[in-house]
């Protein structure tokens, strides 16, 4: 178990190096640009030359990189050209504002999808499974766009139950939670649900699951104790990799219903070129991703223990391809 830590914890760092070099050469390679954007579009060339010298820009690009790795390890991550505040005093409450909004999607997702790939998968062919694979088929073809206008416009306008936007401005709300966490959770929903019929139609075919029948097993024995939990050890790796998936799709949900979350930060922070709050965003989110690929390894090795720490990273490589 420790080699295998050390092992993925090598590879996250590897990861994270490689990211913050394409990261600082996509963003800090053409310096004049880094200054106007930092200091304005009405600064001075004056300006800008005294702030590059007085900040280290014209020094090589390694030394500069070198320096600005450092300075991110120690927690200086640069102040924000646009809030006019330290990046690092405005990301924590921003990322719990959208951990909190992609938790509720997981906890709606995960049981509901599970639930009815497992109902789904103990029958191929009947009628339950038709309606599974029909309501897959239908929530994975529409994005989360279309969707958020959709569920708007009955639940809004429509029906007029729900606010039309989710900022929190007087404190926490329920309800302001309800439409972005539905349109996060409706497409991985359909989209885990069929993985999940696919793995229990398999395993309920297994030759051990036949012979626990032949013993006049029930159903109820033979589903709980013998195919549940190989049925989810697919699913549960596909679960972990939605981690980076709901990154992506809290930005669109964030910035639709006006969601105060780490999303709408990377939007803004995109929208009016704020280098230094890009760069700590996209850190942030390579560190999501590695951690989530980690649990992801140990929840398929705790699923099933047959498999070693070697093999699951073989298998969890051809699961992710």
């Amino acid at each position: 178990m420790t080699a295998f830590l050390l092992r993925k914890l090598g590879w996250a760092a590897a990861t994270m190096l490689t990211v913050s070099i394409l990261v600082y050469l996509a963003l800090e390679v053409n310096v004049d640009d880094v200054a106007a954007k930092v200091l304005g579009q009405f600064s001075t060339g004056e300006q800008r030359e005294a702030w590059l010298l007085a900040n280290g820009y014209r020094d090589p690009l390694v030394l500069r990189y070198g320096r600005w790795l450092v300075a991110f390890l120690s927690g200086d991550w640069g102040l924000s050209s646009h809030f006019r505040a330290p990046v690092i005093e405005i990301i924590p409450a921003r990322l719990g504002a959208s951990l909190l909004l992609g938790a509720c999607a997981l906890l709606v997702m995960v049981p509901t999808a599970l639930l009815l790939g497992v109902i789904a998968g103990m029958r191929p062919n009947s009628v339950m499974d038709r309606v599974v694979s029909v309501f897959a088929i239908l929530s994975t073809s529409v994005p989360d766009f279309a969707s958020a206008v959709l569920l708007s416009a009955i639940f809004v306008f429509w029906l007029g139950v729900l606010p039309g936007t989710s900022t929190m401005l007087t404190g926490f709300s329920l309800s302001e939670l309800v439409l972005p966490v539905a349109v996060l959770a409706l497409y991985s929903t359909g989209y885990l649900a069929r993985i999940t019929r696919t793995a229990m139609a398999e395993v309920m075919a297994s030759h051990y699951v036949r012979t626990a029948r032949l013993k006049g097993a029930g159903t109820f024995r033979i589903v709980f104790r013998h195919a549940l939990r190989n049925a989810l050890i697919v699913p549960a790796t596909v679960v972990m990799m939605q981690v980076p998936w709901l990154l992506s799709g809290v930005i669109v949900v964030e910035v639709f219903f006006a969601y105060k979350g780490f999303g709408s930060l990377l939007y803004d922070a995109a929208l009016n070129s704020d280098i230094y709050l890009i760069e700590a965003c996209a850190m942030v989110s390579v560190v999501v991703v590695v951690l989530s690929q980690i649990l992801s390894d140990l929840a398929y090795v705790w699923l099933n223990p047959r498999i070693s720490l070697s093999g699951a990273e073989r298998s969890a490589g051809v699961t992710d391809a």
